[in-house]
């Protein structure tokens, strides 16, 4: 079953997601060898289960789309909490590699 375009905008969101999270790991793994804060360590954290989580909804979005594809309210809901999610993360980004 094909993907409705509010699906497919939110799969590519994801992977958007994804991209920018990549350099984010780079960077406070870097810094978390060099200050071994736990704040750092916290960061490295929660980018790697960030990765994990748009990794498994990119999975999902391609695999299971028949379980979104049915109603619009939930292709609207997946679809802004991956635009906030990627406002959070670009946000995110453009602090730490500034």
């Amino acid at each position: 079953m094909a993907m409705g375009t509010l699906i497919t905008v939110a799969a590519v969101l994801a992977g958007l997601n994804t991209l920018l999270l990549l350099p984010l790991v780079g960077v406070w793994i870097r810094n978390y060898t060099t200050f071994g804060t736990g704040l750092v360590g916290g960061l490295v954290l929660f980018a790697v289960a960030m990765l994990a989580e748009n990794a498994v909804a990119i999975y999902f979005f391609f695999s299971m789309a028949s379980f979104y594809s049915g109603d619009p309210g939930v292709q609207q809901a997946v679809l802004v909490l991956r635009g906030l999610q990627f406002v959070a993360i670009a946000a995110l980004s453009y602090t730490t590699l500034r």
